[in-house]
């Protein structure tokens, strides 16, 4: 059994439609009790350690896209799998944008993809998934 730990969990806006969708957003206050200050990256490097030291096989950077920096310094300081979760605020800006024409899904989307995995990833959890395995398919 591998453990993966939510080591660098950041209190987001980005999480929003997600909570939305399962009708789990608080009912009164915020999630910041156990969740990081976005601007602390000491905390998420301490965390990290410290759930690598009690066991932790993988660890993760959530949301991925706002915190590039965090995965990086991840990756620079610890010899651990790093994964980075594409969180629903990021998918839905993406949809968002390439619906009302403003950008290229398909190339946006890959260039986030390679944003993470320049940054540190080794694994990449996205709900843009399906869509990237038939994109790289059609490539192959």
């Amino acid at each position: 059994m591998a453990i993966l730990s939510y080591a660098a969990k950041y209190a987001s806006a980005f999480y929003g439609p997600f909570r939305e969708a399962a009708d789990s957003a608080p009912a009164f206050g915020d999630r910041k009790s156990y969740q990081m200050d976005p601007a602390n990256l000491r905390e998420a490097m301490r965390e990290i350690e410290l759930d690598l030291t009690e066991g932790a096989d993988m660890v993760m950077v959530k949301p991925g896209l706002a915190y590039l920096d965090v995965l990086r310094e991840a990756r620079n300081r610890f010899d651990a799998p790093l994964a980075a979760y594409n969180v629903s605020g990021e998918y839905a800006m993406v949809k968002a944008a390439a619906r009302a024409g403003w950008l290229d899904e398909r190339r946006s989307v890959l260039e986030i993809m390679t944003a993470f995995k320049r940054a540190g990833a080794d694994l990449i959890l996205t709900y843009h998934a399906l869509e990237v395995a038939a994109w790289l398919r059609e490539e192959n």
